[in-house]
């Protein structure tokens, strides 16, 4: 099983084993950690955004035209930005570190 290492915003890390084919985002909730996916992981929010390293952000494949504009929604994007509902993992990212952002921007709730 692959290991994830969510980096919170205060820079402590969790690091947990988890299941081929999960998403950080469904990994996140499994395992305690303060990611809120408002939309389930549908594809209607960002507020799964977390940021990667930029090794493991070129592993990935490029983003849909749908995340990027949800991304464009995120509160601090940057050029490493994704969504964690589309993150699925896998062996070949054992060791995926994501970086959690200081706050969501929650467009249901925060108008």
């Amino acid at each position: 099983m692959p290991k994830i290492v969510f980096v919170e915003p205060d820079g402590t890390e969790k690091e947990f084993e988890v299941a081929d084919g999960l998403s950080v985002l469904e990994a996140a909730h499994k395992n305690g950690v303060d990611l809120e996916g408002a939309c389930e992981g549908s594809l209607a929010c960002s507020t799964c955004h977390v940021v990667l390293d930029e090794d493991w952000f070129d592993k990935l494949d490029e983003p849909s035209e749908d995340e990027e504009d949800m991304l464009d929604l995120a509160f601090g994007l940057t050029e490493t930005s994704r969504l964690g509902c589309q993150i699925i993992m896998s062996d070949e990212l054992d060791g995926l570190r994501v970086k959690l952002p200081s706050a969501t921007r929650n467009m249901m709730v925060d108008k």
